[in-house]
């Protein structure tokens, strides 16, 4: 600051700097006082000089030693004593003046070596007034903010740098390998606030002006291009220097696992006592170049002066020297030209670090083309170097190899001599460097500073209201970054967020989701019935986002609600809407499944038989739904004033399940399917048909209990609906009186009603028990459908049924729209009512009966539960048109058609002893006479006489028996008990 203000002081002046970048700080600098025309900047790869400029800025190496200055000033001069550079701030020391006065600025270290070699120099010192005092050591979680890391090698900084990422937001990084532009980007973004870390290599200790309030190093040991070594305590403090500024006080210590500082150090950082300089490097400047023997000649030349110590060997001169042992450059270097040129390449300086020898090949490459192109570098042979770098891609090391390299295509484009056009090499190359410079910067954000969490805690730390955006999808935004989802009531954050940034997400999910959460449970508790929807999932949807989901309670029909999320949302919201949801469930119960209700109602009703009371309970626990099979001794058991009340509260009995066609509707069969499946015992997989199918196709994964939660049930192949089973039952009754015997045939009703090919259909027969033989005639023969296509398998058939049993809508169109090829051309499906008291009415939408008529015996109506009319049963008629049977393919005829022909086999139920059973005549399961193993004379089967097979001797001996007189039937009376005495 001193030294700017001097300078602008006088008509004008030169500024030696340590760096390139601090160059291109104190530059602008000046530009916005004086304008860009006053002011120059020269560096080894940039180069801005307006024709009148007075006051140039440049680094050391490129300070005009032929131009006269009124002021000159050199900055780190201390840097004589560096090993490489040492020797240009010594020439510059010895050799550059201002005409009115010259101003070294530097460590009061360089004092004595000054005092000798400048005897009227005079000393001002400028005392610091923050105090620097020694922290310890930090740890990596609690070191302060506005600190800067210290470390010696790129790895050991990324790898502090990623640590920052994850524990403190992350990070700036700056080391001496990244390019001055990407350096300043990555200080600025420290300086602006926007990451309270730096984490830098030593070249954070000279050049950079920062806001640190700490500085801590991760190691106190560094290669210095010969061995690793301990800091000296004067390269420690010109880096712990860096904390604090002007008046504010600063703190240096170690983090990790860097050894502790000893005492001493410690001691002499805190009171800047550090050894002086005893001598400095130094090479002659004053060079011949009329040939190579005496520019080498020159360069060796003694020190004039005991405080002036030979430097070593640098690059230049270590390159100089390899390269004129070549014979084809050692044969052109003829004159002071050729020399110069030669001396020109070899203090190229090495940007990019990869060894002597790449840099001496590269060396070689230049002069060889400057050389064989008349002194001039080619400019395609210079487009194509550059145009291999000019890509953006790759990874952080990358681009860094990537930028060293284009700096050395930026130093040689400033080389006036060597191009054609340097002014438009001199922009490309600062170009293709600013776009790498830039990309770098950008990669390296983005792998070390999480600039959501930053942006989060910021605005946590600071409490402000956020700019928080939820889109139409539930996306979450807060100060345009995304922080996660709002699906329903649950906050779903990040899923890549760990360690810090999770915890900063939570913490601005709590502070600007939860009102969000408020907002949406206030408008579910509010809401319609409508809005609401139970998934075969379990999951209760507001619209079409899940809320919640039911979980098993006291029973199926009393459900628990389990609010899904809401936990940033106030409790006393949530309990309201558990309230709400769980009176939806109810609702849903009390309208879909009345008829399981009134069953429930029924158990305790004093208005019916006790005999009903205990079935219904029976019912109730099995959901409406009780298979004949295992419970054949309670159903028998129940008298006829119990079944009469059984009937009036809509139970049906059919031929292989008692059940309740209200419930096997669409809507009822949905909602019990998915209580039976979620509650308790549930599998979670309810089997939800589309609405009508009366069968499917037969999935494993399947239980036979939730099959029956829906009304449906597993046989062979196909899951069956149960009231579909009966009047597939009264189809085959009807099959066995039209042939007259104990055997049918498979007819296109049965295929119908059951929408399933043939080959189904016998699977279904034989899991029902039946059984099949060859017939010696087929069905007959004037009501065999002439059919060419057959009812394909797995063909939905939607069956609406009406009070009277008739198919109507889907299925009735699949009957009597065939054709007549179809099979089943005209056919009216009009069923018998099973003699096992199955009435008329059984189907999916079997009545109108909504609720059950419960009379009482007095005849006026139970006040406790609605009336509706008992259904009326329709008794077998011989007047029911004749069945349409299926004619199987079985093979091609001469056209290529389907050949058919009439079915061979015949089904029948096999005779056999039920379980439990012990007095002859007993009905089994289906409704069938059981023989119990004897013939019609008392004797054992064995298998028919003179070798015929028994089922043959069972269809003579049935045709020879005498019909039984309907006065005579056991149904007919039980059936007339029924009747009115007036009938």
């Amino acid at each position: 600051h001193y030294a700017v203000e001097r300078m602008l002081g006088r008509s004008s002046g030169c500024i030696g700097l340590p760096l390139r970048l601090l160059a291109r700080e104190v530059y602008d600098r000046i530009v916005s006082i004086k304008g860009p025309t006053a002011c120059a900047l020269i560096t080894g790869e940039e180069k801005i000089v307006p024709k009148f400029a007075s006051y140039f800025v440049c680094t050391v190496e490129a300070m005009p030693t032929t131009r006269k200055f009124a002021f000159v000033a050199i900055d780190e001069v201390q840097l004589a004593a560096h090993p490489e550079r040492g020797h240009v701030f010594t020439d510059r020391i010895l050799n550059m003046r201002g005409t009115e006065e010259t101003l070294f600025l530097g460590s009061d270290t360089i004092r004595p070596v000054l005092a000798q070699l400048v005897p009227r120099v005079r000393f001002e010192t400028r005392e610091r007034f923050s105090t620097l005092s020694y922290g310890g050591a930090f740890k990596l979680r609690s070191l302060p903010k506005r600190s800067v890391i210290v470390a010696f090698t790129a790895a050991e900084v990324y790898g502090l740098a990623e640590l920052m990422r994850r524990h403190r937001g992350g990070a700036a990084v700056v080391m001496g390998a990244l390019s001055p532009r990407t350096r300043n980007a990555q200080a600025e973004l420290y300086q602006s606030g926007e990451v309270d870390f730096l984490i830098a290599t030593d070249a954070v200790g000279m050049g950079l002006n920062l806001d640190a309030d700490t500085v801590a190093f991760a190691s106190l040991r560094k290669f210095d291009g010969i061995r690793k070594r301990f800091l000296t305590p004067m390269e420690a403090a010109q880096i712990a220097g860096r904390a604090g500024r002007f008046r504010n006080d600063g703190t240096f210590g170690t983090i990790g696992s860097c050894t502790p500082m000893d005492e001493e150090l410690v001691g002499r950082i805190e009171n800047h006592m550090f050894d002086p300089v005893r001598g400095v490097n130094w090479r002659n400047s004053n060079l011949d170049l009329s040939s190579v023997e005496a520019l080498t000649h020159a360069l060796d030349k003694a020190s004039p002066h005991k405080a002036l110590r030979r430097t070593q060997r640098v690059i230049d001169e270590v390159a100089l020297e390899r390269l004129v042992q070549d014979t084809n450059i050692a044969d052109t270097l003829k004159g002071r030209d050729m020399t110069a040129r030669l001396w020109d390449v070899c203090q190229i300086p090495d940007f990019r670090n990869m060894g002597i020898d790449t840099h001496v090949k590269l060396l070689y490459d230049l002069h060889t083309k400057l050389i064989t192109h008349g002194g001039h570098l080619p400019d395609s042979w210079l487009a194509g170097q550059v145009a291999r770098l000019d890509h953006v891609d790759g990874s952080i090391d990358t681009l860094s190899m990537r930028l060293m390299q284009i700096r050395t295509w930026t130093y040689v484009a400033n080389k006036a001599n060597w191009l054609e056009d340097m002014d438009h090499w001199r922009a490309r190359t600062r170009a293709v460097e600013d776009r790498l410079s830039d990309a770098l910067h950008e990669k390296l954000i983005a792998k070390f500073v999480d600039r959501r969490t930053r942006a989060l805690m910021k605005g946590l730390g600071a409490r402000i209201l956020m700019d928080v955006k939820i889109d139409d999808t539930g996306l979450v935004s807060a100060e345009g970054h995304t922080i996660g989802n709002l699906e329903g009531l649950k906050f779903v954050p990040d899923e890549n967020a760990s360690g810090l940034e999770a915890k900063a997400l939570n913490a601005t999910a709590t502070q600007v989701v939860g009102p969000e959460v408020d907002r949406r449970m206030m408008s579910m508790v509010g809401a319609v019935h409508d809005i609401f929807t139970l998934t075969p999932e379990g999951l209760i949807k507001w619209g079409e986002t899940a809320i919640a989901k039911i979980v098993p309670g006291k029973s199926i029909l009393h459900p628990t609600v389990d609010v899904i999320g809401a936990d940033l949302g106030q409790a006393a919201l949530r309990d309201q809407l558990v309230a709400r949801l769980n009176d939806f469930i109810k609702t849903d119960i009390r309208t879909k499944l009345a008829p399981l209700k009134h069953l429930e109602a029924l158990t305790i009703s004093k208005d019916v038989v006790g005999e009903a009371r205990g079935f219904a309970f029976r019912m109730f626990e099995l959901n409406g739904l009780m298979p004949r099979k295992g419970n054949q001794t309670e159903i028998k058991a129940l008298e006829s004033d119990a079944r009469s009340d059984m009937r009036g509260a809509g139970v049906r009995f059919g031929e292989y399940y008692i059940y309740m066609p209200e419930l096997i509707k669409p809507a009822a069969s949905r909602l019990l399917s998915i209580l039976t499946a979620f509650g308790e015992g549930g599998d979670k997989k309810p089997f939800i048909p589309f609405d009508g199918v009366t069968s499917a196709v037969m999935d494993e994964t399947y239980s036979e209990r939730s099959l029956n939660a829906a009304g449906y049930s597993g046989r062979g192949s196909r899951i069956v609906r149960v009231d579909i089973l009966n009047r597939l039952a009264n189809t085959i009754r009807q099959a066995k009186d039209e042939t007259k015997s104990a055997r049918f045939f498979i007819s296109m009703d049965m295929l119908a009603m059951l929408g399933c090919g043939f080959d189904e259909c016998k699977d279904v027969l034989r899991a029902l028990g039946y059984t099949s033989a060859p017939a010696k005639s087929g069905p007959p023969a004037l009501q065999v459908a002439k059919a060419d296509t057959p009812v394909k398998a797995d063909t939905p058939v939607k069956a609406d049924l009406t009070a009277e049993g008739a198919a109507t809508g889907p299925a009735k169109q699949a009957q009597e729209t065939q054709g007549p090829n179809g099979g089943a051309a005209d056919v009216k499906a009009q069923k018998a009512e099973s003699q096992i008291e199955t009435p008329q009415t059984e189907g999916a939408a079997a009545s109108n009966v909504i609720a059950p008529n419960l009379m009482g015996r007095d005849g006026k109506p139970k006040h406790a539960m609605p009336s509706a009319p008992k259904p009326k049963k329709k008794k077998y008629s011989k007047g029911v048109e004749p069945l349409v049977y299926f004619k199987p393919v079985v093979g091609k005829d001469d056209a290529g058609n389907d050949a058919r022909s009439e079915q061979t086999e015949s089904w029948f139920m096999p005779h056999r002893k039920p379980a439990g059973r012990s007095a002859a005549g007993r009905r089994n399961d289906e409704g069938q006479k059981a023989q119990h193993g004897k013939s019609h004379h008392g004797k054992p089967h064995k298998g028919g006489a003179k070798g015929k097979p028994r089922q043959a001797q069972d269809d003579k001996f049935k045709s020879k028996k005498p019909a039984m007189k309907p006065e005579d039937s056991p149904f007919a009376a039980l059936a007339a008990l029924q009747l009115p005495k007036k009938d």
